[in-house]
């Protein structure tokens, strides 16, 4: 399960960036997980209070924004979300590999005092 060193990862970022802040506690992290980022949420949920114990993000809580996917279609010039992992647009029925959205796995922010 390598979530749990994504979410130990994100853990040190955190932490770092809090301190460098002046802060003394982590109240909460956001985090955005795309559908096609390889990760679980659950799992991210899991490891959470295990990696953040003994930290300053000890008690946060951890927020995790979905990202669905979504394609472009240059040939319709249309957005779509896709229904599997081959990317035919909906509209007129093209292939496409221009992926906008759903691979994102970011500490978008904290909470923090």
């Amino acid at each position: 399960m390598h979530e749990i060193s994504v979410i130990q990862s994100a853990m040190e970022i955190a932490v770092e960036s809090a301190k460098a802040q002046g802060a003394q506690q982590i109240h909460r992290v956001n985090m955005r997980v795309g559908a096609l980022a390889g990760v679980v949420p659950d799992s991210l949920q899991f490891a959470f209070p295990i990696v953040a114990k003994g930290t300053i993000a000890e008690g946060a809580t951890l927020e995790i924004e979905f990202v669905p996917a979504q394609c472009h279609c240059a040939s319709c010039n249309s957005d779509f979300e896709p229904k599997d992992f081959f990317y035919a647009c909906p509209n007129c029925g093209a292939l496409t590999v221009d992926l906008l959205h759903g691979k994102e796995l970011e500490l978008a922010y904290l909470e923090v005092s």
